[in-house]
């Protein structure tokens, strides 16, 4: 499923990355502990996270994801946003917890 169609289904804020959502997601990996994501996260996921510091960015760039959605309505500051930018990642936000939004890429990954 292309990341354009996630971001329509699920109501995502989108804050960076809107030329690159065209992109196809192959799963989603939530988790908000940067060793795991690297550790666990494939090629393509969309990361489901709490984290909103450049790290992040970092790591989906190092896993080449399709994108990480913030949950819980937390933003990132500037620099996050900048760098996100800069790395051409897709970053989203959503107002729901993490097990909701997870459960609903679930939903619409696997049908």
């Amino acid at each position: 499923m292309k990341l354009k169609d996630i971001v329509e289904k699920l109501q995502l804020k989108i804050l960076t990355g809107q030329e690159n959502l065209d992109v196809e997601v192959s799963g989603g990996y939530t988790s908000d502990l940067l060793s795991d994501v690297i550790a666990n996260c494939k090629e393509g996921n969309l990361w489901i996270t709490l984290q909103t510091h450049q790290n992040t960015i970092a790591v989906a760039k190092l896993k080449d994801l399709a994108g990480i959605i913030i949950v819980n309505n937390r933003e990132p500051d500037e620099e996050t946003l900048a760098k996100a930018k800069e790395e051409n990642v897709p970053l989203l936000c959503s107002e729901e917890m993490a097990f909701e939004i997870s459960g609903k890429l679930y939903e619409l990954i696997s049908q």
